[in-house]
């Protein structure tokens, strides 16, 4: 508060300060955006490579007879069917991980302080993946038992030895992509009732 009655010296001394701690603050605020949006690639590319072992586990013609011929950059590694499977599980998923990092971080920024932004970016990225995985899984159960058992003419490769299982596999995958989605808005809502609680807490 504004004290007209103190020495000049004094009031430029304190505004100093203030300004001082707000650059030290926003520093901490950059880093830690930068360290979400690092930390959110990371898991989102590890996400994809389990997922797609998986998945390649239900279904191996989806990606022989379609996500290899999809990703043709990684026809050098064919030889090993299930790394280039998590490859391009990476190559699916890491951009999925910059936008949601760079989203939930700057969402982030308008916390209260850098300690309430971290535990708040880490605490919306665990429940958009906690989300994904389990769509994830209900794209599964959704694949296996209603749409793999539809009578319609899916647009599917001629030569299937297993129909059913590789319309899981794309089931599962689709439902991943939706899953991360909905994930990633309910951890912006998340973020914003912190925020929320944290100004009415601070009143």
């Amino acid at each position: 508060m504004y004290n007209a009655y103190a020495p000049c010296g004094m009031q430029t001394h304190h505004t100093r300060n203030v300004g001082h701690k707000l650059k030290i603050e926003m520093a901490k605020k950059i880093g830690i955006l930068i360290l979400v949006i690092f930390l959110s690639i990371i898991l989102a590319s590890v996400y994809g490579f389990l997922h797609n072992q998986i998945s390649y586990s239900i279904s191996t013609e989806y990606f022989t007879e379609f996500k290899f011929e999809q990703f043709w950059s990684v026809k050098y590694t064919l030889d090993f069917p299930r790394m280039s499977a998590g490859l391009i599980g990476i190559a699916s998923t890491w951009w999925f991980g910059l936008l949601l990092g760079l989203i939930i971080g700057i969402v982030g920024m308008f916390q209260q302080n850098y300690k309430i932004m971290w535990k708040s970016s880490i605490g919306a990225i665990i429940r958009t993946l906690g989300i994904a995985i389990g769509i994830g899984i209900v794209g599964i159960v959704v694949g296996k038992f209603i749409i793999s058992n539809l009578d319609t003419n899916w647009n599917l490769p001629a030569e299937l030895n297993d129909r059913k299982s590789f319309l899981t596999a794309g089931t599962m995958h689709n439902f991943s992509y939706l899953g991360g989605i909905i994930g990633m808005i309910y951890g912006i809502i998340y973020q914003l009732k912190i925020k929320k609680a944290s100004a009415q807490h601070r009143v």
